[in-house]
C-alpha cells in the first residue's frame, strides 16, 4: 500500500457537501484539502457501470491534469426493490434542466418501489468508494457502505440527497434527521474512510 506523505490533498469533485465531510474526516490528519472545483477542472464524463470505474476516472484525470495526488469518490445508493437501482446512476436521477432537484427524485424512486409492489422493509444500501490516484498512474481503492430501509415520506433537512428518505440499520431517524457528526460517524463514506485512513497514518 502506497502512503500519503503530502500536507494538501486535491479532492476531485465539484460538490461542495462532499468535500465539506471529506475535510472534516481529515482534519485530524493535519491534511487540508483544495478541490477539482476550487481549481476551476472541468468535471470528466462518468462512462463505468461501477462506483469504482467512476471514482478512478475522477481520480487520475484529476491527477493527471494538476501532477498532484487526487482523491475521488463514487457513492449512491442502491434499492433491493429496485434491483439495486438507482446506483451509480444516483445522482442523474435527480437531473433537471435546472440542476439537481433531490425531492423530485426521492419523490419518483417511492413511485417507483409501489409501481414494483416492492415488499417491506424497503431496504437498500448507501455505498462509497474512495479511489485515491497519483500522477504516475498508480492508485489505491477503499470500499465501503451502511444498509437501512427506504422510508416514506421524507425525514428531515439534514445531510444532502436521498438522505431524508434513509434510515439506517438500529437507528429510529433518517440521516436527514440524523446529527451531522452522528451520520459521518456511522455512514458509508465514514465506512470507507476507516480503510482509507491507512494511507495517512504515519
Amino acid at each position: 500500500m502506497r502512503k500519503f506523505d503530502g500536507d494538501t490533498l486535491l479532492v476531485a469533485t465539484h460538490n461542495k457537501g462532499k468535500l465539506e465531510e471529506i475535510s472534516h474526516l481529515l482534519k485530524p490528519f493535519g491534511i487540508s484539502v483544495t478541490s477539482a472545483g476550487d481549481l476551476g477542472l472541468d468535471e470528466p464524463e462518468e462512462t463505468e457501470t461501477t462506483f469504482v470505474g467512476n471514482a478512478r476516472i475522477k481520480a487520475h484525470t484529476a491527477a493527471k491534469a494538476t501532477g498532484l495526488p487526487a482523491l475521488a469518490d463514487d457513492s449512491g445508493i442502491e434499492i433491493d426493490g429496485l434491483d439495486g437501482a438507482p446506483g451509480v446512476y444516483t445522482a442523474d436521477w435527480a437531473e433537471t434542466p435546472d440542476g439537481r432537484d433531490f425531492v423530485m427524485a426521492m419523490t419518483n424512486t417511492w413511485n417507483k418501489l409501489e409501481e414494483a409492489n416492492a415488499p417491506f422493509p424497503r431496504t437498500g444500501r448507501f455505498c462509497c468508494t474512495f479511489v485515491l490516484a497519483w500522477p504516475d498512474g498508480h492508485d489505491e481503492v477503499f470500499e465501503g457502505h451502511v444498509d437501512g430501509q427506504i422510508v416514506w415520506p421524507m425525514q428531515g433537512k439534514q445531510g444532502h440527497g436521498y438522505d431524508p428518505i434513509f434510515r439506517p440499520d438500529g437507528y429510529t431517524v433518517t440521516f436527514g434527521q440524523m446529527d451531522w457528526a452522528e451520520k459521518n460517524r456511522i455512514s458509508h463514506r465514514a465506512n470507507a474512510f476507516e480503510k482509507l485512513v491507512r494511507l495517512f497514518e504515519s
